[in-house]
């Protein structure tokens, strides 16, 4: 595992871009096969594959360049790593950012799927900012996308759970 990891981060320094959406697409990707096997009980036999591509689909040209682009620009915005700064990207993140970004989201994810979006908001708020504070007060720039998007595992389970529900 730690071979992995040091690999991931010789990949990250060198094509950190690349690496940022392939990452948020995987793990949107880990989202859905978690709903359909885990929450839905599918089983491989009745998996929807197409299903988990359009959802890695939105996660490599949505999400990913999105939320890098959005975490570089906040960095210039909020210089500094202590306490104090990361409360302050957490407040520009969630009152900014958030609201536009889960809109959008929402709206490609409902052209693809179908979603309903009240329940999925609600959600999202209670999750997202005590992630967030975590998130930029110890998370180097270059690793922010990876730890939202392996949180946001679950989220995207739940979110395509409830975007392929009947």
């Amino acid at each position: 595992m730690a071979g992995l990891w040091r690999s991931y981060q010789a990949l990250m320094t060198k094509y950190p871009w690349s690496v940022q959406i392939i990452t948020a697409g995987s793990l949107v990707g880990v989202g859905d096969v978690i709903s359909q096997q885990l929450i839905e009980r599918r089983g491989l036999a009745h998996h929807n594959v197409r299903r988990t591509a359009r959802m890695m689909s939105i996660g490599f040209f949505f999400v990913g360049p999105v939320i890098g682009t959005w975490y570089k620009v906040l960095d210039r915005l909020v210089v500094g790593g202590s306490k104090s700064a990361a409360m302050k990207k957490m407040l520009v993140d969630q009152l900014c950012f958030a609201p536009c970004f889960l809109g959008a989201f929402l709206c490609i994810s409902g052209a693809l799927n179908g979603l309903t979006v009240e329940e999925n908001i609600v959600k999202l708020k209670r999750l997202w900012p005590p992630v967030q504070i975590a998130n930029f007060y110890f998370i180097p720039l270059q690793h922010r996308l990876a730890v939202v998007q392996i949180v946001a595992v679950a989220w995207n389970s739940y979110l395509t759970w409830k975007a392929n529900k009947l």
